[in-house]
């Protein structure tokens, strides 16, 4: 089982406008409504990709009562859909294990997983959210369908007491103990959490025995360092921002030095650098994909953590990370991929050595 931590969730809105124009009104062509936070999207895609995943975190109110309605939507359609399989393919489609038919895999893809098949390639994503008094926020991404630029409005979040702080370590601890093969903890921090909360949470991680990610920015990113997650996935402008330092391999370098054991930096367009104890890449896919980037970082975030579950190869977890981001650009809202170029953009990625600077 892989677990998500997305402490500040949200209930995500997206309208689609014909075209967005300041100061003016619109008529919405459509409306999405999807449980949101960076953690949740996670799930969704390794759900998609055939991996058992339990997500946590806070919910409260109506908008947290709607989010877990959603997802327990999701769940029904993907335990439907799916057995105990897993894996993804290192050729052009899913392999076995989380193949279309029997897991016998798409596009001639080799697979990575050893599971029994999966039937349409899904998983269910398990409900381990902690109710909290506070509304669970909303995030709402506004498509101007003209140019597929996307206006973002994130609300701040709950305020958690300390009694429910405590009340939240207390069911991690619990997660942990249940067979969690790898946990990636995602995104800011709702009012009230302790600005150190990622360390404290890398700290139990670690007490367990269980590989962390470490998905999150400023303060808590700093912090977190120091506690020694196995890996952390900033972005090139979140990674300078903690190290002073611009150049994006230096700056990965500087934060293994403040604890980090391996740096995954997104780098937008042109791909992401891996920094690790054995060696350092980069990768790119060979073209640049128009649509909605939104949710590119957090699909990344789960070919790692599938890797990380497989413990493939460094670089072939940085190349399942890379065709994933991509192929979410290509889909309508985050925590969703396109399957055809995932499946296309898997055996193009370009992976090469880094050289120390």
């Amino acid at each position: 089982m892989i677990l998500t931590v997305t402490l500040n969730a949200a209930l995500d809105l997206t309208y689609r406008v014909p075209h967005l124009v300041p100061h003016s009104s619109h008529r919405v062509r459509e409306v999405t409504e999807r449980p949101g936070g960076k953690g949740l999207n996670v799930a969704r895609v390794l759900g998609a990709l055939g991996f058992r995943t339990t997500v946590t975190g806070f919910a409260g109110g109506e908008t947290g009562r709607t989010l877990r309605a959603l997802l327990a939507a999701d769940g029904d359609r993907g335990s439907g859909e799916s057995g105990e399989g897993r894996g993804v393919g290192k050729g052009a489609g899913p392999g076995r294990g989380a193949g279309n038919a029997g897991g016998a895999g798409t596009g001639g893809g080799a697979g990575t997983g050893g599971g029994a098949g999966t039937d349409g390639g899904s998983a269910a994503v398990t409900d381990a959210l902690v109710e909290v008094a506070g509304p669970t926020r909303r995030t709402v991404g506004v498509v101007d369908e003209s140019t597929g630029d996307t206006t973002q409005l994130n609300e701040p979040g709950p305020h958690i007491s300390p009694e429910e702080w405590e009340g939240f370590l207390t069911a991690y601890r619990g997660l942990l103990e249940q067979g969690v093969e790898v946990v990636a903890l995602c995104g800011s921090l709702p009012p009230g959490v302790p600005v150190g909360a990622y360390a404290t949470l890398v700290r139990e991680a670690r007490t367990a025995g269980v590989p962390v990610l470490l998905d999150t920015s400023g303060e808590p990113l700093r912090r977190g360092l120091a506690a020694r997650p196995d890996l952390v996935k900033p972005n090139a402008d979140e990674l300078a921002g903690i190290t002073g330092t611009a150049e994006p391999l230096r700056a990965a370098r500087a934060a293994q030095r403040r604890g980090a054991r391996a740096v995954a930096a997104s780098l937008g367009a042109d791909g992401m650098l891996l920094v690790t104890q054995d060696g350092a890449w980069s990768a790119a896919v060979p073209e640049r994909l128009a649509g909605n980037p939104t949710g590119a970082g957090d699909s990344a975030v789960a070919g790692l953590l599938s890797g990380l579950a497989e413990d493939l190869p460094w670089p072939e977890r940085l190349a399942r990370a890379v065709a994933l981001s991509a192929a979410t650009v290509r889909a309508p809202v985050a925590g969703e991929f396109d399957e055809q170029t995932y499946a296309r953009m898997l055996p193009s990625v370009r992976v090469r050595g880094a050289e120390t600077p």
